[in-house]
């Protein structure tokens, strides 16, 4: 068994002179009149202290690269309330039979074996851990641990606000808050599910208890949220955070792509940017973050660079699933059954031997992840950073942070954000959907007998042969490296006939799927972004600006559909428009089919374009 890190002993003779915290450490009474000391001082003499008076660590949690585990996470459920789409498939994943599930008490009768042999830090985990029922018992009974000094959870939010209060006083003392995105429709195209202004108003909460930092977890994906990086940055203005950015990472389910995957350094550089003053922060002994803050901010901002830059060689944790198995690598497919072992009657002694000899099998590394890493390409490089026409863009209204602020002193729940009325359309009676928040657009999307606006009619030179074969009738991509950049534009609409019953569930927003419009809206936006990875044959290109715009029609009971697309480059964006309308309609039946099968998809052409050698076209 292992020695405490600091004898009773040893505390009983500094208690005549200073006062101690948990750990051991002296910590000096301060007596008036004298000058106090600095928090970083006092942190700093606390910790040569334990480093000079630490006694062994246990051998059992040491694996044998020399690495020892002071950090244990532990799965209350499989469970989850949402159905994150890098996460868990949207049908869920088969559950473990209850009686398979780790008990209350087995779950602390192996807490308080790993907190003895030096585990220092547990953090509850899921599944959604607030939707077990004993939560808070089990955080009260983990408080009682003498030499355990951190009680985290991950959550998402949803249940937050409610419990966090009973939390508080049970012992929980550090909280990790998983959010996406500041858009609430976005919010609900992730997860799956509604709730963004639940999470919002847990965050709210655990600043109004004085949790600091507060951190809020983003997982960064292409395509989809990569956009909000410098509006997540800003929220530490004025609050209390720690926003960490999480590279996508592969799980089971969540058919992880390397496109996907937007890396830490060139996250960093976008926000390098905007913020050219950002700092470094020392880096913590195990800390799997890279921390950052703009000088002058209250809240900070961090990286986990799990597939970019790996940091197994400092991991100090360890896994319990909610079915009891030990997991020394989050990316290690082995696992023992401490469960079975436990409920087989085997002592303390053996259970350390169990747990040794799977921490002395831990890899250096990953390796696994590493070798599709090195198998993948390299990830196209962002263009929706600079977008300055992005879904939701709210940064030329001024200070997203202000905003914020005003909206957490006037509580985020009582009220939905003037931007997010706009967004959602949900109070007007004639409901329709652009993707454009621009204060002059004209808000009219799309009528069944509308015109694309600007360049002349006329006839689209033709070629006399297919621009996409080669000489032998082979399939090629044309090369445009000698054409010049010009401006291009692209008007492109489609038809979706609904019928009386779904049109009046999307009238009146009663779809349980949720709000069919925003999420067609957001669907287009991803599809022209993403078309050179859909259409074999289309150049990639970096769009300045997409526009999706929905407006139901109810003479003929149909959405209608139209997206304006906008380049400089030496290739036209028609296809983009197109497949950013056709995926917009397929998102609509997607989302009424349960309702009716009878749905018509249709109408799906080119109105406008404008720029290229070819000139200019408009549908008469």
């Amino acid at each position: 068994m292992a020695v405490r890190p600091v004898s009773r002993m040893l505390q009983r003779v500094l208690r005549s002179s200073v006062r101690s915290c948990s750990s051991g450490a002296p910590v000096t009474q301060h007596h008036p009149g004298e000058p106090s000391q600095t928090a970083a001082e006092e942190l700093s003499r606390r910790r040569q202290f334990l480093r000079e008076h630490a006694a062994p660590f246990s051998a059992f949690l040491t694996d044998s690269f020399g690495r020892q585990h002071s950090y244990l996470r532990i799965s209350l459920t499989e469970k989850c309330n949402l159905r994150c789409q890098y996460c868990m498939p949207e049908e869920g994943i088969p559950l473990t039979p209850k009686a398979d599930l780790l008990t209350t008490e087995e779950i602390l009768t192996l807490a308080r074996l790993f907190v003895k042999e030096g585990i220092d830090k547990i953090r509850l985990t899921g599944g959604e851990p607030l939707i077990r029922p004993d939560v808070v018992d089990i955080v009260a009974q983990l408080h009682q641990l003498e030499g355990l000094r951190t009680i985290g959870i991950t959550t998402n939010g949803i249940n937050l606000a409610r419990l966090l209060p009973q939390l508080q006083k049970a012992g929980l003392s550090a909280i990790n808050i998983s959010l996406d995105t500041l858009v609430p429709a976005k919010f609900e195209f992730i997860v799956r599910r509604k709730g963004f202004q639940k999470v919002m108003a847990g965050i709210h909460k655990a600043i109004e208890l004085g949790y600091s930092p507060v951190k809020v977890n983003c997982v960064v994906m292409r395509g989809l949220n990569e956009d909000e990086l410098l509006d997540f940055v800003a929220l530490t203005e004025g609050l209390p955070l720690d926003v960490r950015f999480i590279e996508y990472m592969p799980f089971d389910g969540n058919r992880w792509n390397f496109k996907k995957m937007v890396s830490y350094k060139e996250m960093l550089n976008t926000l390098q940017q905007q913020w050219p003053e950002l700092e470094k922060l020392p880096e913590e002994e195990s800390s799997t973050a890279k921390a950052f803050k703009i000088p002058g901010f209250r809240g900070q901002l961090s990286f986990i660079t799990s597939m970019s830059e790996h940091f197994c060689g400092t991991c100090n944790r360890l896994r319990i699933t909610a079915d009891g198995n030990l997991k020394v690598c989050l990316f290690g497919n082995s696992e023992v059954s401490l469960r079975d072992h436990l409920r087989a009657g085997a002592s303390e002694e053996e259970l350390l031997r169990i747990i040794g000899a799977a921490v002395g099998r831990k890899k250096r590394q990953h390796a696994e992840l590493l070798l599709m890493l090195q198998d993948s390409p390299p990830a196209i490089p962002s263009i929706s950073s600079q977008d300055p026409f992005r879904v939701q863009s709210i940064r030329h209204r001024g200070s997203f942070s202000n905003q914020m602020m005003i909206l957490w002193k006037g509580g985020w729940v009582s009220q939905t954000p003037l931007l997010a009325q706009r967004w959602l359309g949900s109070s007007c009676p004639q409901r329709h959907c652009s993707s454009h928040l621009n204060s002059d657009a004209n808000p009219k999307c799309l009528s069944a007998v509308s015109r694309a606006p600007g360049s002349p009619s006329g006839p689209l030179p033709t070629s006399d042969q297919l621009t996409h074969v080669d000489t032998t009738g082979r399939a090629a991509m044309v090369d445009v490296g000698g054409k010049p950049d010009t401006e291009r534009v692209a008007v492109a609409s489609a038809m979706v006939l609904l019928g009386p019953v779904a049109f009046k569930l999307i009238q009146e927003n009663q779809l349980k799927k949720g709000d069919a419009l925003v999420v067609a809206q957001l669907a287009g936006v991803q599809a022209a972004k993403l078309t050179s990875q859909l259409i074999p044959l289309c150049h990639h290109v970096a769009l300045s600006h997409v526009q999706v715009g929905l407006e139901l029609d109810g003479t003929c009971h149909a959405v209608g559909i139209r997206v304006s697309c906008r380049a400089r480059g030496p290739t036209g964006v028609e296809m983009e428009a197109l497949t950013a309308a056709a995926v917009a309609a397929l998102t609509v039946y997607d989302m009424c089919k349960a309702v009716s099968r009878d749905i018509v998809l249709g109408e799906i052409k080119l109105l406008s374009k404008t720029g290229g050698q070819r000139g200019d076209f408009q549908r008469t």
